[in-house]
């Protein structure tokens, strides 16, 4: 497994380029893409997440946070869970749950039920009581912190810090590090959240390629319910040149992506974090809801992912170089790389 360099950008392995190469990272975006088709362009933004602009930001009434009137969606359905209890128990060794935001517990009243261990990351106070007193009637082996899975380990440090790092984390419920080769420490399950989805895709995407966060412990297995739209690109191949782009690319090298389940909007329940059901803003948008789909997505970290070429102090080259390819398709390999 390669190690980590602490402190150290993996961006700084570019900086000794000469030339064009090392010109095209740093001008500014509308020179970057003079000249590309606007269709090639799509999720080809700055790979590296940056800060949310101040524009988003309204005043908010005393004492009310803005995380609170963020909204997520939860599974209410058993016979989903129970769908979802195979996929993620399979005997191999690992029983380790790692449950993104449960909400009302029904998935982990299932995983505990079939023996699992689940550690509970809940980001809204609401049900942490719940979820404490359902881990005490099944047994003890379920543990729940406060905590949002999603601003662990952030790679831009804004104003808000996480609760937990991803380092505490794991110090605290004893996870033990295995090596890249060997098995899975532990799974991850959840909803990936709409909201600056691209961004989060892309911190996933940086933190497994440079063994950062939770893969500094070893090949973390995801199962996230994604989009039908970006679980459609995450598998697309080069026939498919209207869904296949850079991150296809990128997801592809570093996992295993496996589509496990399909599963309709209508079973997922959507509420604020003050608990509160949420209604829809319009009967287009309801309607629209219901004739979409969640993906349920397997991301199982490659063995063979790191190599003499590939390590995860220069992985940002071969970011870099995915993205210009993408930008004009019909183009000789040899015009991007001079």
């Amino acid at each position: 497994m390669w190690a980590p360099m602490a402190g150290l950008s993996p961006r700084l392995t570019l900086a000794a380029f000469p030339g064009a190469a090392r010109l095209c990272l740093w001008r500014a975006g509308a020179a970057r893409w003079k000249g590309v088709p606007a269709r090639n362009r799509r999720g080809l933004s700055d790979f590296r997440p940056k800060l949310a602009p101040s524009e988003g930001f309204k005043v908010l009434p005393p004492g009310v946070s803005k995380s609170r009137l963020e909204s997520k969606r939860y599974i209410l359905s058993p016979d989903l869970a129970e769908t979802m209890v195979p996929f993620l128990l399979r005997n191999d060794g690992c029983d380790l749950i790692l449950e993104i935001n449960p909400g009302p517990g029904i998935l982990t009243r299932a995983l505990l039920q079939r023996g699992a261990r689940v550690i509970a990351l809940e980001s809204d106070k609401t049900f942490i009581p719940h979820l404490e007193s359902l881990g005490k009637k099944l047994g003890g082996k379920l543990h729940v912190l406060h905590c949002d899975f999603f601003k662990l380990d952030p790679r831009s440090f804004g104003v808000i810090k996480p609760v937990v790092n991803s380092k505490l984390l794991f110090q605290k419920f004893g996870i033990e590090t295995l090596p890249w080769s060997k098995g899975i420490p532990l799974k991850v399950v959840g909803i990936f959240p709409t909201k600056n989805e691209k961004k989060m895709i892309w911190k996933v995407l940086h933190d497994i390629y440079s063994c950062t966060s939770i893969y500094r412990y070893g090949r973390v297995e995801l199962n996230f319910f994604f989009n039908e739209l970006e679980s459609q690109r995450m598998m697309a191949n080069p026939l498919n040149p209207n869904l296949y782009y850079a991150l296809s690319v990128l997801w592809q090298v570093a996992y295993d992506v496996k589509l496990l389940h399909t599963e309709p909007w209508s079973s997922f329940d959507m509420c604020s974090q003050s608990g509160q059901r949420e209604k829809p803003e319009s009967k287009e948008s309801l309607e629209q809801q219901t004739q979409q789909n969640l993906c349920l997505i397997q991301l199982t970290p490659h063995k063979d992912l790191f190599s003499q070429h590939l390590t995860s102090v220069n992985y940002d080259v071969f970011f870099h170089m995915t993205k210009q390819c993408f930008l004009k398709r019909h183009g000789k390999l040899i015009d991007h790389l001079t």
